[in-house]
């Protein structure tokens, strides 16, 4: 009775945390399509961007904007971008793998997520900065993230900043990726445009495609100054929408797969504890048949 009382503990316990799993599957999943909404909904707005950038730069070359220069790298600073929590897989030791083999005497970094500082921690990088991302980031992150890179790169701090994030392409595929962010180059437009392919709304035939026909005011410089510092801040948005999603779809996808190994380990069970208890009845039986006849002889 011992062995099936035990057995019986461990299937309740099993199924308590099968439900656990479960429970924070759902959540993930609906935190996911939240994230997947966000991302698309600022498209629209995207486009607009890159058309308008797109259209500065044939009237004054990016290159002459101070961030957009390039220079021999001596020294990089990289943005870091993790989750606060675990249980999402491999998803944060696959990024900071990539992010580990960065050589340590001329990197510096910023982390955005609670994981990757502390991994980052332990192996005694140099961290110089550290922000919140919390469930409820928005643009203004973005902003302060911005500004701080911008300010060590227009110094010379640093000579170019990378970011490391992990690339949302669907559910089940998320892709670590270190890019380029500082120096904005010629194709900072192509960087913004990446996202909208196969997503952007086709312009009616009697609607212009481009936006040249608008006269900007006061110049196209003083609109340049202002549009790549937001450029440069939109793009670590759109960075952090997709290190959210694929951070919650990891995470769907691993208490998804914890479920099923834990129902997995019910039916096991089940059938141990059954055969367990067919052998002790079986038992039982022999010995009421034995007492039987002895007391027949």
């Amino acid at each position: 009775m011992n062995s099936t009382r035990e057995i019986r503990r461990r299937i309740k316990s099993i199924r308590n945390t099968a439900q656990i799993t479960k429970a924070m599957q759902m959540v993930a999943a609906s935190k996911m399509r939240k994230a997947q909404e966000l991302a698309l909904s600022g498209r629209p707005y995207s486009q607009i961007l890159t058309a308008t950038l797109k259209d500065i730069s044939q009237t004054v070359s990016l290159e002459t904007h101070p961030l957009c220069e390039v220079r021999p790298v001596s020294s990089t600073t990289v943005l870091v971008i993790t989750s606060d929590k675990g249980l999402c897989g491999a998803l944060n030791t696959n990024l900071l793998r990539k992010v580990a083999e960065l050589p340590a005497t001329t990197t510096e970094f910023v982390t955005l997520g609670r994981k990757g500082r502390q991994v980052l921690a332990n192996l005694r990088r140099n961290l110089i900065a550290d922000f919140e991302f919390g469930e409820k980031f928005d643009f203004r992150t973005a902003r302060q993230i911005g500004k701080f890179l911008a300010e060590r790169f227009l110094s010379h701090k640093t000579d170019q900043v990378l970011v490391a994030y992990n690339n949302f392409v669907n559910t089940i595929t998320q892709q670590p990726q270190i890019v380029s962010l500082l120096p904005l180059g010629a194709d900072v437009t192509s960087s913004l445009q990446a996202q909208l392919q196969d997503t952007a709304p086709q312009h009616p035939p009697d609607t212009p495609s481009t936006i040249s026909e608008f006269l900007f005011e006061p110049s196209h410089a003083e609109v340049l100054n202002t549009l790549l510092p937001h450029a440069l801040n939109y793009q670590i948005w759109r960075y952090m929408l997709e290190a959210k999603a694929s951070e919650h779809s990891a995470r769907m996808i691993a208490m998804k797969n914890a479920t099923d190994n834990a129902l997995q380990l019910v039916e096991e069970f089940t059938l141990e504890y059954n055969k367990a208890r067919q052998a002790s009845i079986t038992k039982e039986i022999l010995e009421i048949s034995a007492a039987a006849i002895a007391m027949e002889q």
